[in-house]
């Protein structure tokens, strides 16, 4: 999120900087050029001022003479070499031509006007009486391009010649890159101040969500005391916060009056089922032959209520249980467990096997992994036939410790493995092995509590492999 977040205000800083950039790149351009004219316009003006009046020594000048007069032959040498001095000054090239064409002072000599592109244009136009305002504009990378000007000198209201200036562009277009290199340059600048800008308000918006998500995820898996510190971000997301706080608070007391009304129900539904079961036995002893089979029965379903009730009891109080991580060593502890059993399997005819490293050091609660580990044991044990094996490992991973049980029994199809775990949930393929299906249900939230977790595989040949995962470092809280 904090990546998508981050990518859509890069992006739309982007975008204002391009659509600042751009324009201001393109006036940049159109500013220089347009100097470089007015200075080739002023130039044009300065030489058609120096033009010599057309017509006659001692008389007035006749419209439309398109030659001198005689007297004007000192100021043509001064025009002349003029020209040539700044055709060698600028490495423009300038002339002045009369309206057929004919040269009256250029440089470079033998330049004639362009008879093709802007340049024929912008010449055209001063016949017709009109100087250049508008040349095309000369970009960084057209490098052949020149800029033309031209100026038409106007006597008697008739344009008698054209001044025509020819500029190389390497000045002009090297000062507009140069101009624009520092438009860049100041666009990166600012778009770094813009990402660094963005990466604290992302962090400061998204700093509430993140807390709200670790406490969320913290709740999911059994840690309800999680919450979240309603400080920092916008005030929405604080006013969720504390919204989710009170939620939290809420679904905790919904739990534990759960609990505790099962675990009530549960103490308290002993001691009549237990007076219950002691007047069977009392009525059994006046009862005449032939009913025994039928006494049985109801023997048997007591003492399987008993045992449905102690688990439940058990249930109510492992959910209930707040424990403390603490460091153990896993290998110790696990085989203590397998040791406590061993005596049960070899009544039962089973081999009870262990096999793991020498240490193995985890975060867990040692009473809490120790009731989750009996009950494990005690599911393999059951399902495994005499003369089979339940193997007992462990295994040290990156993140956790995992203690694995692996029996000999006839395993889990996928659909049941699914289920597997789930409160009083049997296979339908085991119904008559004793159990009330809360065994597992209770490792499983005992391993939850410690910050671990149970989890369940197909071994082989067959049979079924049970993974109790405790976590190597400290659980957050």
């Amino acid at each position: 999120m904090r990546n998508r977040l981050l990518g859509i205000l890069i992006a739309l800083m982007a975008c204002v900087l391009a659509a600042l950039g751009v324009p201001l790149a393109y006036l940049i351009a159109a500013s220089e050029q347009s100097k470089v004219v007015v200075d080739r316009i002023d130039d044009a003006a300065r030489f058609a001022q120096d033009l010599p009046t057309q017509g006659r020594p001692n008389t007035a000048a006749v419209k439309g003479d398109p030659q001198p007069g005689p007297g004007d032959t000192g100021r043509l040498y001064a025009l002349t070499s003029e020209a040539d001095r700044y055709h060698e000054l600028y490495g423009a090239r300038i002339g002045v031509f009369q309206r057929d064409g004919s040269a009256i002072a250029v440089a470079p000599a033998g330049w004639r006007p362009p008879t093709a592109g802007p340049g024929e244009q912008a010449y055209h136009e001063a016949l017709a009486g009109r100087r250049s305002h508008n040349p095309p504009q000369v970009w960084p990378w057209t490098p052949d391009r020149t800029l033309t000007v031209a100026l038409p000198v106007v006597r008697d209201g008739d344009v008698v010649a054209v001044v025509l200036t020819e500029s190389p562009t390497g000045g002009l277009r090297s000062r507009v890159l140069h101009r624009w290199m520092v438009l860049a340059g100041g666009e990166a600048l600012a778009m770094i101040v813009a990402i660094l800008l963005a990466m604290r308000l992302t962090g400061w918006v998204l700093r509430p969500v993140r807390t709200l998500d670790r406490a969320t995820h913290d709740i999911a898996t059994g840690r309800l005391g999680a919450r979240v510190a309603p400080s920092g971000g916008p005030p929405e997301l604080r006013r969720l916060a504390r919204s989710f706080n009170d939620m939290a608070d809420h679904v905790v007391l919904a739990i534990d009056q759960q609990r505790a009304f099962v675990a009530d129900a549960s103490h308290q539904l002993r001691n009549p089922l237990a007076a219950l079961l002691l007047r069977v036995e009392l009525i059994g002893l006046d009862l005449p032959e032939g009913h025994e089979e039928e006494l049985v029965a109801v023997r048997e379903e007591g003492a399987r209520l008993a045992r449905v009730l102690d688990d439940l009891l058990g249930l109510a109080t492992a959910e209930g249980s707040r424990p403390e991580p603490e460091p153990v060593d896993l290998v110790g502890l696990v085989r203590a467990r397998v040791d406590a059993w061993r005596p049960l399997a070899g009544q039962r005819g089973v081999d009870l096997h262990w096999e793991g490293p020498p240490l193995a050091h985890a975060w867990a609660d040692p009473i809490g992994f120790g009731s989750a580990l009996d009950a494990v044991l005690d599911n393999a044990l059951k399902f495994t036939p005499v003369g089979g094996a339940v193997r007992v490992g462990l295994r040290i991973g990156k993140d956790e410790v995992t203690a694995t049980v692996t029996d000999a029994g006839p395993g889990l199809t996928e659909e049941e493995l699914a289920r597997v775990g789930d409160r009083f949930w049997r296979s339908s393929r085991h119904q008559n092995i004793d159990g009330s299906g809360l065994g597992l249900s209770i490792a499983r939230t005992l391993l939850l509590a410690g910050g671990g977790g149970l989890g369940f595989a197909p071994a082989e040949p067959h049979g079924l492999t049970v993974r109790l995962a405790v976590p190597r470092r400290r659980p957050r809280r």
